[in-house]
């Protein structure tokens, strides 16, 4: 939330300039379970037609046309807690049970999942493979080019995967350079542009595919130190006696702190569809029910937000 650079260049999960997505690996690996649906998924897609290309309506007809389906297809990338499927084969995650609830307020009462890896979620959605794109997903300005975005759903700071006790005292980018820790972040992660922009080498960062293999290289001792959201990182360390996370921080972004907001992507033609899943997005912002959807995922008070996509479309 992360996520697509993953969580993504400035502004990832989840989140500068930065590797446009599709320009190599996700940023959010398929973790347990996605990879045999995705195959699935693959084929149920080969086997149908693929969504309907957008027509010349003025904003679009998507929404029309998925009210008349009764399905919406969800381009998900499989990182808890964002976007995945559990053990039980079913669709979960922060993103998808959002998705599920604004939906069906817009009259459509199904979602299917098509997992992806997360870089190829825009070119995924741009080429017809799903509608919307719910893997809580960073919005910034490089994105924004490439499709529209509702609202943000969350806002998400960074925190550090670290050894117990912290014994090299590392609590920033900035603490990574001047120490010379051996650093690691995932594929695609804005953290990378984040670290380099601190200072620290690019070709000597440790490239992971995710948080649980963060985990596993500072446990291991590859690593002094794994970068990702403070929601993930936070996440995974409840299974480790090694090691704890950091207290999250706001990285610098032209020497600023940045916060860093996710939510849902859309074609840049389908803007009824945009505006009208905003609409109930606020709706359930006022009400708290956004909340109470986020929070059995790890999400706090905290990471609840009132920034709108056009200003993290700014920078």
């Amino acid at each position: 939330m992360a996520p697509p650079l993953g969580k993504d260049g400035y502004g990832a999960e989840k989140r500068g300039p930065f590797r446009a997505p599709g320009e190599g690996p996700s940023r959010r690996s398929l973790l347990a379970g996605v990879s045999a649906l995705g195959a699935v998924g693959a084929l149920g897609a080969a086997g149908c037609s693929r969504v309907a290309t957008a027509s010349g309506t003025d904003g679009g007809d998507l929404l029309d046309r998925l009210k008349a389906q009764g399905v919406v297809r969800l381009g998900i990338a499989g990182e808890i807690p964002f976007g995945y499927i559990d053990r039980n084969g079913e669709l979960t995650g922060e993103a998808p049970q959002l998705a599920k609830a604004v939906f069906e307020r817009l009259g459509i009462d199904r979602v299917q999942p098509v997992p992806t890896e997360f870089g190829s979620l825009i070119p995924g959605l741009n080429s017809q493979q799903f509608d919307v794109v719910s893997a809580g997903m960073y919005i910034n300005p490089e994105r924004c080019e490439q499709v529209i975005f509702a609202d943000p759903d969350y806002q998400m700071l960074d925190a550090f995967i670290v050894r117990k006790g912290n014994p090299m005292d590392l609590h920033d980018y900035k603490d990574v350079v001047a120490k010379k820790a051996k650093f690691a972040t995932g594929t695609g992660y804005a953290e990378i542009q984040y670290a380099v922009e601190a200072g620290y080498k690019e070709s000597d960062i440790l490239i992971v595919p995710d948080q649980v293999a963060g985990l596993n290289a500072v446990e291991a001792g590859r690593a002094d130190v794994f970068a990702g959201t403070a929601l993930t990182t936070r996440e995974v360390v409840k299974k480790s006696r090694k090691t704890e996370s950091t207290k999250p921080f706001a990285p610098l972004v032209k020497g600023k702190p940045h916060v860093d907001g996710g939510g849902f992507a859309f074609r840049s033609s389908e803007t009824r569809l945009r505006d009208a899943f905003n609409v109930e997005l606020r709706k359930m912002k006022a009400s708290g029910e956004l909340f109470r959807i986020l929070q059995p995922f790890g999400f706090t008070k905290a990471e609840m937000t009132d920034m709108t996509a056009k200003e993290l479309c700014r920078g």
